[in-house]
């Protein structure tokens, strides 16, 4: 019998409050089951993962969770001691953590993690995910160190491979695309007859980003503009389901929180669904299944959406919205850091009016994706194949 492929992932999450990083590893590890079974080799998963109140929404034989920690990372029975045992070692960087715009500490975590792996010899592999922007020069030309030594990087849109160029990376990525797209969806719940508009508000952007001073740049009156969409909807007779994607039921981040932003605008407006406080990144996926229409800010709750073939309106606040559904020729993203309410409200308005031509797009936009993102799996089989 072969031996077990022994695979440790960096910067993936089992338990975040943000359902989106958790639908990538959900993913990753969907992925590296089918790659496992194809290899004829049984597999051994050890994730490292922040410790956390929430229960782990990833089980099996095959998972072994390890608390990340600067302690762990220091400790000779560590980080450094899974290394030395591990065959490959996986990295998503938490889908677009890899930049700097989100500060010089989170940064610095992700290189420090990095060099240690070069340093222990292993292949490692940069899953797909969005690079960039980098504007400091350290911080360039470490990510251009990094890069090169890996032994397959992947992205998920075209700026991020064209600004891999920007930083001088020796050979072009894999232009593959979201992993979440394999992500499998939970039970589809029964909810009646009425025509649904799932509509995913950002906590986050409803508070004004996370210091309240709009550092996302947001060039509207976003809780107006979602005030003004539940009433459009209502007009239209539809049932509007209020569904959260990033819910953090206590601590530092209840900011962040979906939940309750959904919550109170249900108490506004008599009427909507206020969707549950999801357990995991599968059972909202599969709420999101049951709609008919849909549009939100987490990149991730339309990306729920778009894989299942509900006609998705995405509200973009940052350029991975457009990179990842535009490079797979989706044009029905709006930009709230660009474009004013009245812009946004008709081409909602159009999407909704046409939602079976947009179902047509989403169909065809959404195995662009999975035949991109087979590219990413065929690769990641050759790497471990070796292994």
């Amino acid at each position: 019998m072969s031996r077990p492929l022994r695979v440790l992932l960096l910067l993936h999450s089992t338990r975040s409050h943000n359902l989106g990083v958790g639908a990538l590893s959900v993913a990753q590890v969907a992925i590296l089951r089918d790659v496992a079974s194809n290899l004829g080799r049984t597999l051994q998963i050890t994730l490292a993962d922040y410790p956390d109140a929430r229960e782990s929404y990833i089980t099996g034989d095959d998972i072994r969770i390890v608390p990340l920690s600067g302690k762990w990372i220091k400790a000779r029975a560590g980080y450094w001691a899974e290394l030395r045992q591990t065959d490959a070692v996986i990295d998503i960087g938490g889908g677009d953590s890899f930049a700097d715009i989100y500060g010089t500490k989170r940064l610095r975590l992700m290189f420090v993690l990095k060099a240690l792996a070069h340093l222990a010899g292993k292949p490692y592999v940069f899953a797909p995910q969005t690079v960039g922007p980098f504007t400091k020069r350290t911080s360039r030309v470490a990510a251009r160190m990094h890069l090169n030594r890996c032994a397959l990087v992947a992205v998920r849109d075209e700026p991020s491979r064209d600004h891999m160029a920007e930083l001088g990376v020796k050979a072009p990525p894999i232009l593959a695309s979201d992993v979440a797209l394999r992500m499998p969806a939970g039970e589809r719940p029964a909810l009646g007859d009425a025509t649904k508009v799932g509509l995913n508000v950002s906590g986050l952007l409803m508070a004004g980003g996370y210091t309240g001073r709009n550092e996302f740049g947001i060039g509207l009156d976003y809780p107006a503009l979602i005030d003004d969409l539940i009433a459009y909807f209502h007009t239209q007779k539809a049932e509007v389901h209020l569904i959260p994607h990033v819910i953090v039921p206590d601590g530092p981040m209840v900011g962040e929180d979906d939940f309750r932003a959904c919550e109170a605008l249900a108490a506004r407006h008599p009427g909507t669904v206020l969707a549950p406080a999801f357990a995991n990144p599968s059972a909202a996926k599969g709420y999101i299944s049951a709609m008919d229409f849909f549009l939100g800010a987490r990149m991730h709750a339309c990306i729920a959406a778009f894989s299942t073939g509900v006609p998705v309106v995405p509200m973009a606040y940052s350029r991975k919205f457009a990179g990842l559904f535009g490079s797979l020729g989706y044009t029905r993203t709006v930009d709230c850091t660009s474009q004013d309410a009245e812009t946004i409200k008709a081409a909602v308005a159009d999407a909704w009016v046409n939602r079976t031509l947009v179902a047509r797009e989403v169909d065809q936009a959404a195995d662009r994706g999975r035949m991109r993102l087979r590219r990413y799996e065929d690769a990641l089989r050759g790497v471990l194949a070796k292994t």
